[in-house]
């Protein structure tokens, strides 16, 4: 599993990257069942601290994405097979937002109002 972030983008790096693990969920690149990184080893490898990693596991912990346990570590659970399941649905909506000249940006607000 790679977990990506960008540096110089304004959004906050722990949301960064529970993105990332999201979108790793979306893609099936990670599975139910799955161990993410050690929050321990995603702080060394991307240069942050520890305790952003720690607040973006949290946060996945929060929408039921994974489950943290002493000594088991975070673990992919099975809120993650809904999302592999839109993915393909997704994808197709991006899609058809681009062939509309629609801008990412305004997607993401009208997906937004359907809450």
């Amino acid at each position: 599993m790679l977990i990506r972030i960008d540096p110089s983008s304004d959004e906050p790096i722990f949301a960064q990257v529970a993105a990332s693990v999201r979108a790793d969920a979306a893609t099936g690149r990670v599975r139910p069942g799955d161990r993410l990184p050690s929050a321990r080893d995603v702080a060394d490898a991307l240069g942050v601290n520890l305790h952003t990693v720690l607040r973006a596991y949290q946060d996945l912990r929060d929408e039921g994405l994974v489950d943290m346990r002493r000594g088991r570590g975070a673990v992919v659970t099975d809120a993650a097979t809904p999302l592999a399941q839109l993915y393909d649905d997704i994808a197709a909506l991006a899609r058809r937002a681009r062939a509309l000249g629609l801008s990412p940006d305004t997607l993401a607000s009208l997906v937004k109002e359907h809450r």
